[in-house]
């Protein structure tokens, strides 16, 4: 199908069972299963009160061989799913075409409600470098159709690559309009850094209003996703191409710190306890592997993916792992706490996997998707300095170790790709940012919110003096987007698209500004 034509019945007809009369799907074209024996007490006929599959469905971490599949079944999403406390059988089918007809493979799986009648297909025998349609099926219910594809072979040299990522959609303050536009460009992928959902209380005056008080419980955290997974624009991107998905703070909590919370009072346990909701919830809505179901408040979210010999993704968890936040501020002053030569984002095991990685590919792009910012901003401007302790450059010893392994071992253009922040930066990246003679070791894309602070500022105060003061700072924007990246064996170009607005829906996009860095040359260039 065409990728506009997905996007367009997904906003005229969301949630409904109306999609399934729009001239493409019906229950009886719907390819007949083999038939399977049920395991245990199954509703196999269950009859829904309202459509199921109202979050949508989405697609990830694909390999040569397969993808991950995921749906939820949820009538009644804001309460508390609308489903029976019993295993429910769902359907699946992949195919080549849209209609179904060339199926390549197909099952039945179960959606228990110890996993919020969540379903993670791990589909395998596919062929490598492809393009597939998919679709579930549960009682007389089909879900909305999704497109996906695999990875090429591992020694295969793609020509060309193109995907986005992006990070931070509040819903409270704006439209996910830059979802809308990301859906035009026919991406191979897409890479969410986090900050996926917000977990504060609803507050009256803005774009949105979150449903409930600030999320603590799993069915807190379930219903806050579902709100979120039902915005027509975000469905439509997740049906278009596979995601890869990694969180920031607020899918658990603002600033948390592996089990410390920014609020001094909070017990331990009962926050630990509140990242198991919180883990446990996100884990039921994202299209991942089974490696990564959480044990109580434990989730390993860390991984790679590549793309033949193109480009590898390391994707990173800097949250679960770190040690406290230095210095007493949020934002200040380099503190000794910054130098401390046991602080750490990563965590040993993750930081020794990660440079095992980085050694071991043979990739000719070698990515870092993760959440905050490696370069040393100095965020006030002339007078004074002012680095945000949350970020890589509260654990300077941490980064140097990272940033000079990646020298020493000459990693094959090294490429680190940040959210958070709620702006847009290009940093070329140094083992010691106070040594700026030394070579560029690599180069950080930093990505705006999709929503987060609202429709933002068009013009930055004394932008000169972020330049004057941060020499190897390439860019700065401060309004709302995405980048979108389209990579070849000889070049990396990273389009900064700019949303006007998000305060109200049908925002303008726009390309910013444009980068790009040679292959063996660390360093972002404008075009």
């Amino acid at each position: 199908m065409n990728p506009d034509k997905i996007d367009w019945l997904l906003k005229k007809y969301p949630h409904r069972r109306d999609f399934l009369q729009a001239g493409l799907f019906s229950l009886a074209s719907w390819p007949l299963l083999l038939n399977r024996p049920a395991q245990g007490a199954v509703q196999t006929h269950v009859t829904f009160k309202d459509y199921p599959f109202q979050l949508g469905i989405a697609s990830g971490d694909p390999t040569a061989d397969g993808v991950v599949l995921w749906t939820r079944l949820a009538p009644k999403p804001l309460e508390d799913g609308g489903m029976p406390n019993e295993n429910v059988a769902v359907q699946w089918v992949v195919a080549k075409d849209e209609k179904l007809s060339q199926v390549v493979a197909q099952g039945e799986t179960l959606a228990t409600p110890e996993l919020g009648h969540s379903v993670h297909v791990e589909v395998e025998g596919l062929e490598p470098d492809h393009w597939y349609f998919y679709q579930f099926k549960s009682g007389n219910e089909i879900s909305p159709m999704g497109r996906t594809r695999t990875a090429p072979r591992r020694e295969v040299m793609l020509p060309k690559f193109r995907f986005a990522f992006a990070s931070c959609q509040h819903y409270e303050t704006g439209y996910f309009t830059a979802y809308e536009h990301m859906a035009q460009q026919d991406l191979d992928l897409v890479v969410h850094l986090g900050d996926y959902i917000y977990e504060y209380k609803g507050e009256d005056g803005r774009v949105r209003k979150h449903v409930g008080e600030e999320i603590e419980s799993l069915d807190d955290y379930r219903r806050r996703i579902a709100q979120y997974k039902m915005d027509p624009a975000l469905q439509a991107m997740h049906a278009q191409c596979p995601w890869l998905v990694t969180w920031d703070d607020h899918e658990f909590d603002n600033n948390c710190a592996n089990a410390i919370s920014e609020k001094l009072d909070v017990d331990p346990r009962e926050y630990l306890l509140r990242r198991a909701n919180a883990y446990q919830a996100y884990y039921e809505n994202m299209p991942l592997r089974l490696p990564a179901m959480p044990t109580g408040p434990d989730m390993e979210l860390y991984r790679n993916v590549n793309f033949g010999r193109l480009i590898e993704f390391n994707v990173l968890d800097t949250r679960q792992y770190r040690t406290d936040q230095p210095c007493d501020d949020k934002s200040g002053p380099l503190c000794d706490g910054v130098f401390d030569p046991d602080a750490t984002l990563l965590g040993n095991k993750q930081e020794w996997w990660l440079n095992k990685q980085l050694i071991s590919n043979q990739s000719q792009w070698n990515v870092l998707a993760q959440q905050v910012m490696m370069g040393r901003i100095d965020r006030t401007p002339g007078e004074g300095e002012s680095y945000s302790m949350d970020q890589w450059s509260g654990y300077d010893v941490a980064r140097k170790r990272l940033l000079q392994f990646m020298a020493e071992r000459r990693i094959s253009n090294p490429i680190v790709l940040t959210g958070d922040i709620h702006a847009d930066w290009v940093n070329d990246l140094k083992v010691d940012f106070d040594r700026l003679e030394d070579p560029t070791v690599a180069t950080e894309f930093v990505g705006t919110s999709i929503t987060s602070s609202g429709d933002g500022q068009a013009e930055v105060k004394d932008l000169d003096k972020f330049y004057s003061d941060n020499p190897f700072l390439r860019y700065h924007n401060r309004q709302r987007g995405y980048v979108q990246c389209e990579v070849t064996p000889n070049e990396w170009r990273a389009d900064y698209q700019t949303v006007e607005y998000v305060s109200k829906p049908g925002g303008p996009v726009d390309t910013k500004a444009s980068f790009i860095v040679e292959n063996g040359k660390p360093g972002a260039l404008q075009v």
